[in-house]
């Protein structure tokens, strides 16, 4: 049936052994991007186009876009960029340089997610992957493919589920995302870089490309959701060391953060970070955090633990 719709699909049911529900599979509406890396040209087939290697701009060369407009941040090793919410929204995938490392950047728009790879942490044996954006979706998160095995991996956790990626075992290394704004972002972090306006793609965009598409709830199948917070409620989410997952949901974080310096909660310590929000365990050592919707989170760590602060309980 899938294969009906894109033939180049094909590679991703040839696993017999792919840790894939097909049974939670849809379709987005979307056909696969497989263009090579680098490729500058449009998706003449109805494709969402990755970005790669996009040209950058300093701080004061971001004056292109407004202060009060989100951007996810990521530092690594001490280089600082800066993703305009609105270009991911069109592009949903960036593979870049930063810090020296190769970071593969999917945002889900469905599950309001930005999260950040390390495609180079593969042994030295397996190719770097190059991260595409398949044109499925499995529960309202879109379905992640590499370019070069067309092994499906598990957006939301990094971690190959079909191919010859996953036959390696391979679970991509993830670091933390800041949801911030562009004014609160390039104040903590001058010497941020961000985007440049023109990605090379030879088009303009919106600063609301979706036009509030997702405002009245999720818009494609999500299967059983954990009641415990609403659907799209924002939470920051945190694996610890052991291997257990957090939830700390964005609203409660910003009051009790207006007051005090940090939280903790399970041996995790959350602090602000230009405005959103970063975490770190008690010897400083720092955790991958991220947000995104309730919903996406809890479907994809339906053990996890949430914190809530006692004076909000209620």
């Amino acid at each position: 049936m899938f294969t009906i719709i894109e033939p180049a699909w094909e590679p991703f049911f040839a696993d017999p052994d792919s840790n894939i529900d097909w049974r939670l599979t849809s379709w987005g509406g979307v056909l696969i991007d497989d263009r090579h890396l680098g490729d500058l040209q449009p998706c003449t087939r109805g494709c969402i186009p990755a970005l790669d290697d996009p040209q950058v701009a300093s701080a004061a060369g971001g004056t292109w876009y407004p202060d009060d407009r989100i951007v996810f941040g990521v530092v690594v090793n001490g280089e600082v960029r800066a993703y305009p919410k609105h270009i991911m929204e069109v592009h949903e995938v960036v593979n870049d340089t930063i810090g020296g490392r190769r970071v593969g950047i999917p945002y889900c728009t469905l599950c309001g997610s930005a999260q950040a790879y390390f495609t180079d942490s593969v042994p030295s044996d397996v190719e770097v992957p190059v991260l595409r954006t398949s044109g499925l979706l499995t529960r309202s998160n879109k379905v992640m493919f590499d370019l070069n095995t067309f092994s499906i991996f598990n957006t939301f956790t990094g971690e190959a589920i079909s191919g010859p990626l996953r036959e390696r075992g391979i679970v991509l290394e993830q670091t933390s995302v800041v949801t911030s704004t562009w004014g609160e972002w390039k104040e903590a972090h001058p010497d941020t870089t961000i985007l440049a306006q023109d990605t090379g793609l030879g088009r303009e965009y919106s600063l609301n490309p979706l036009r509030g598409r997702d405002e009245e709830g999720p818009i494609f199948p999500i299967g059983d959701v954990d009641p415990r917070l609403p659907d799209q409620v924002q939470v920051v989410g945190v694996i610890t060391p052991d291997g257990t997952p957090i939830a700390f949901p964005v609203d409660r974080l910003r009051i009790v953060l207006e007051e005090a310096d940090f939280v903790v909660f399970e041996g995790v310590t959350v602090t602000t970070d230009a405005g959103g929000f970063v975490a770190s365990l008690a010897n400083g050592t720092s955790l991958a955090a991220h947000q995104s919707f309730w919903f996406a989170w809890a479907q994809f760590h339906p053990d996890t633990l949430i914190w809530i602060n006692v004076s909000l309980n209620n």
